[in-house]
């Protein structure tokens, strides 16, 4: 596995990853339409724009297995004003295809380290209420629930998440 920044040439890729990951991840956590409708050329068009930006807010990273994009994950300082000084990853998929692969722990591992090296001694993600797979695997890693929640509305979806944190230092 390779593991490196990535780049407005990823766009695609990245897109694939997100779209397919949210379709099988999210299955019964939303609502079906939902994940039917999802699109491609849109999360592609997003991310050439947001992987373009100079400077940018997160740090996108994939890694590569058997020459193709596998994962991504995306981390910076927090959003969160309760969280002054933390680290965010702000989002981590695999391809389904790469579940239980090592894909997750390589990009997890990678950003802990990432974060560590800008300076943060903890650091926070928000996973979708009842998606057991990622939360294990979070738990897994090292990461807790602090009792946070959270409502994130967007056009047709109402998402539950819970907060995660780690101590990096």
């Amino acid at each position: 596995m390779n593991i490196r920044p990535a780049t407005s040439d990823d766009a695609h890729d990245i897109a694939l990853v997100h779209v397919r990951a949210w379709q099988q991840a999210y299955r019964g956590l939303m609502p079906q339409s939902v994940l039917d409708e999802l699109s491609i050329a849109e999360r592609e068009a997003g991310w050439a724009r947001l992987l373009s930006e100079t400077p940018r807010a997160s740090q996108t990273i994939v890694v590569e297995r058997d020459g193709r994009v596998a994962g991504w994950a995306s981390y910076g300082e927090a959003r969160d004003a309760d969280a002054p000084g933390s680290g965010e990853l702000w989002g981590i998929y695999a391809h389904p295809d790469a579940w239980s692969t090592g894909v997750g722990h390589a990009l997890i591992t990678a950003v802990e380290d990432a974060l560590r090296s800008d300076g943060h001694e903890t650091a926070y993600l928000w996973v979708l209420e009842g998606n057991t797979r990622a939360a294990t695997f979070y738990e897994r890693h090292g990461w807790a629930s602090d009792g946070a929640r959270k409502v994130d509305e967007r056009p047709g979806l109402v998402l539950h998440e819970l907060r995660q944190v780690k101590r990096l230092a």
